[in-house]
């Protein structure tokens, strides 16, 4: 009995920073893109700094009319906005916030999250090729394509902070984190961080969606609550993406007072990069497709190579 109480107790703690996190990264978000660019809207809605805008777009987005087209294919269309959120309450429930707290303590944690986060790209594929609209369409197969390229530098990364570690548990992962690796692990950091937001389809890596040349890309189609799931999803990414990029380079919980506040940490520093993928979104403008293409296939692989080279040469050379 005592083990399926904590069962229900480690899943409703999933499921609430599930549901609170991405909330919070949207609404920063608003907050920062008003400041950045100097809008005023978003600081208006509930009176002090626009406090009611995240309540205020829930309701506009639950009022409209759910639509599905004609030419679509209605099964695929209506199951693509859950599967994209879904994934990142899986990769979540295995992100650990301590040495004993997390959702579910998997041998190979580190490979779960990348399989699972994968998955919600997939689901905006699956968005535009059942839309039935060209645009949709076109916006699905740069999806596809943008996966193809970034999946493999965040993979390399991901492989050499696991053979740094020894460990592909994340909790393995962070309990083996020293200070060095600020230094040591830094390029393959700093590719982790442009390949997750790629994978994320965030600015300026956005051509799937491209609302100048495709609309809305794979979400033409979609209004109402199922446009506000993909939303959700993607600030979702952010936040699973965030965590683990704090888990991998910064240690997680590791910190002064980290057997009490270990957890403070982990919020601490994911929020530290949410901020990042955030203010990259408004600093830098839109690349082409074949720019895209060119960063990651002549930047982020050859670089995440001599990252892992590295990290194998070192991890030899210190372990003699």
């Amino acid at each position: 009995m005592s083990d399926f109480l904590e069962i229900v107790l480690r899943s409703a703690c999933v499921l609430a920073a599930f549901l609170v996190l991405p909330l919070l990264v949207g609404q920063t978000e608003h907050k920062v893109m008003a400041h950045m660019q100097g809008r005023l809207g978003p600081m208006e809605a509930g009176g002090f700094h626009g406090w009611a805008q995240l309540i205020a777009d829930g309701v506009k987005f639950a009022q409209k009319e759910d639509v599905v087209p004609l030419a679509a294919d209605k099964s695929v269309f209506r199951v693509a906005p859950a599967l994209g959120i879904v994934s990142y309450l899986f990769a979540l429930a295995v992100i650990p916030f301590g040495p004993h707290f997390f959702g579910a303590n998997v041998p190979g944690s580190l490979i779960w999250v990348l399989a699972v986060s994968g998955i919600g790209t997939v689901g905006t594929l699956m968005a535009g090729w059942s839309s039935g609209n060209k645009y949709s369409l076109l916006g699905g197969m740069r999806t596809a394509a943008q996966l193809v390229s970034y999946e493999l530098p965040l993979i390399l990364v991901s492989a050499s902070f696991a053979i740094a570690a020894g460990s592909l548990s994340l909790v393995g992962i962070a309990h083996a984190w020293n200070p060095w690796w600020l230094i040591w692990q830094l390029p393959g950091a700093l590719v982790f961080l442009v390949a997750a937001t790629a994978e994320l389809q965030r600015p300026p890596f956005d051509m799937p969606v491209a609302d100048s040349e495709l609309v809305m890309g794979p979400y033409t189609e979609y209004t109402g609550l199922r446009f506000a799931l993909f939303l959700l999803a993607e600030y979702a990414g952010i936040v699973v993406m965030s965590f683990l990029l704090a888990t991998l380079w910064l240690g997680g919980w590791t910190g002064p007072f980290d057997h009490a506040i270990g957890w403070l940490w982990v919020l601490i520093k994911g929020g530290i990069f949410s901020f990042l993928i955030i203010w990259i979104r408004v600093a830098w403008p839109r690349l082409r497709e074949d720019q895209l293409q060119r960063v990651a296939w002549l930047g982020l692989v050859p670089i995440a190579l001599l990252q892992l080279a590295i990290t194998a040469v070192g991890v030899v050379v210190t372990s003699q």
